[in-house]
């Protein structure tokens, strides 16, 4: 990527923006599986050596740490990533008050250790909460460049920083938990592959930050920031307040089945989501000015959400009990009713994501703040008399709640926002919803009266005529309807295939 005139070129000038686009999909949705397929086998292996105690007391540790990140976040990288232009400029300012927050925030991390622990109520997490500080001061020294990979959709470069750090993690997480039988083992895990990403973003990018302040620009930047940092607060706060409330209310093993049934079943927003959101925050910023390029960018990016999330919610749905038996364990057993109401708010949050990257591109991250302060009052509301009630299912309960009232009104905003009609939204909901119904219906079929017992074989067989049968109720709609998720699909492949 060239220099010019203070900002990064298009490597291509050629390329269209949809090319770049699925490229850059591809390579997105290839770290996020291969993070996951890897993370996957990660949990269940760590799950079977490990006690729950262990999740839950790496949990809070981390949990803390979130916490004082997101109550001192600046919003810069999203600012540099909205800006069009001449953004070389603000990086060695947005570097260096980076690692100033960061040192701040793990003096805070180290000292409060003992008082966070009492407040949890679990005195074993004090040493972890002063070491896990380290990770902070490694993730703020990071190559501020690296914003580049996710700004000009260089994901091929995030995808060999992101992979190996990934991969010392894991291995050092697995040594380590045979060889310590302690959450120590995820700690150092933890660490070691921070510092890989941090070594790794100075080797794989040429730029060398300096450490350098200009005011001028830290206020340049905290206009559009500040509003990220006001978002990032209440997203925390509705996204790990269940975590805190189960982890003071019910205790360290609750919350480790509660972070584990969340982890699971919340693949559809984490993973899928994270993919759509990563490409079409840069995509949308370059269409901002362009209403009706914006509105067609917005409606595919939706469709693709849905197409992608609707079976792999459904999947996780109806085969819970049987994976985590399988899988996990029979100690596990107790989080399956919670994994399958999370996976429902699971669901609706992946389609309520795809609004967030709008608002920002378009210059109104105030519209993302007010929308999570509704989901803060809604959280507030619900969370205490459901967990009292029901303990962590009540909590599952209340942020599938919360989300049934809150994501509407985001995407009428959306909808608003890139001046499209409902039925355009409503279509590329309807369809995958109508497919993955069915899917449901043979899968319970099968489950419940042809298999007896339930074996890795059966269940992977079941997985994949459960992918079958969504595909094929798709393939029926798109030969009697306008749908086209085939045809976006196809022809990006063929653009991608061309310009190769």
């Amino acid at each position: 990527m060239e220099l010019k005139n203070g900002y990064r070129e298009w490597l291509k000038p050629g390329e269209s923006l949809s090319q770049r686009a699925f490229r850059g999909g591809i390579w997105v949705f290839a770290i996020r599986i291969t993070y996951r397929v890897i993370g996957l086998v990660r949990t269940i292996i760590l799950a079977r050596v490990l006690a729950p105690n262990d999740f839950g007391l790496m949990g809070i540790a981390l949990l803390t740490m979130a916490t004082l990140e997101t109550f001192s976040q600046i919003g810069f990288n999203a600012a540099l990533i909205q800006k069009k232009r001449k953004t070389y400029e603000y990086l060695d300012t947005a570097w260096t008050t980076g690692i100033i927050r960061s040192v701040l925030i793990t003096a805070i991390l180290f000292f409060s250790a003992p008082l966070v622990a009492k407040f949890f109520s679990a005195p074993p997490a004090v040493p972890i909460l002063k070491v896990i500080g380290l990770a902070i001061i490694l993730q703020s020294l990071i190559n501020i460049a690296v914003i580049y990979f996710e700004k000009e959709l260089e994901f091929h470069k995030y995808f060999a920083y992101q992979f190996t750090g990934m991969i010392v993690d894991v291995a050092v997480a697995i040594s380590a938990a045979f060889l310590l039988h302690s959450v120590w083992a995820l700690v150092y895990g933890f660490l070691a592959g921070n510092l890989t990403r941090c070594v790794l973003s100075y080797v794989i990018d040429p730029y060398r930050p300096k450490f350098h302040l200009n005011f001028s620009k830290v206020k340049e930047l905290w206009g559009f920031g500040r509003w990220i940092f006001g978002s990032g607060i209440l997203t925390f706060i509705y996204s790990q307040g269940d975590d805190i409330f189960v982890g003071i209310l019910l205790g360290a093993t609750a919350l480790g089945f509660y972070q584990m049934a969340y982890r699971i079943s919340n693949i559809p927003a984490t993973e899928i989501t994270h993919v759509i959101s990563q490409v079409s925050f840069p995509i949308y910023s370059k269409l901002q000015d362009n209403i009706s390029k914006l509105r067609e960018a917005y409606l595919k990016f939706l469709q693709v959400t849905a197409f992608l999330s609707f079976p792999v919610a459904g999947l996780i749905f109806i085969l819970a009990p049987d994976f985590t038996k399988l899988f996990l364990g029979e100690k596990w057993m107790p989080m399956v009713p919670v994994m399958q109401t999370l996976t429902i708010w699971g669901l609706i949050r992946s389609v309520g994501a795809t609004t967030g990257p709008l608002f920002l591109a378009v210059g109104r991250p105030d519209l993302v703040t007010k929308l999570q302060l509704v989901k803060f009052i809604l959280l507030v509301i619900l969370i205490y008399p459901l967990t009292v009630k029901w303990g962590i299912l009540g909590t599952s309960l209340a942020v599938v709640i919360n989300a049934l009232i809150e994501n509407p009104i985001a995407d009428y905003v959306a909808i608003k926002t890139v001046k499209c009609r409902i039925l355009e939204f409503g279509k590329m909901l309807i369809v995958p919803m109508l497919a993955v119904s069915v899917m449901l219906s043979v899968l319970i079929l099968l489950k419940y009266m042809i298999f007896e017992g339930m074996g890795f074989l059966i269940f992977f067989v079941l997985v994949a005529v459960g992918i079958v049968v969504y595909l094929a109720v798709i393939q029926i709609v798109e030969l009697l309807s306008s749908y086209g998720i085939k045809a976006t699909i196809l022809n990006q492949v063929a653009t991608f295939r061309a310009d190769k």
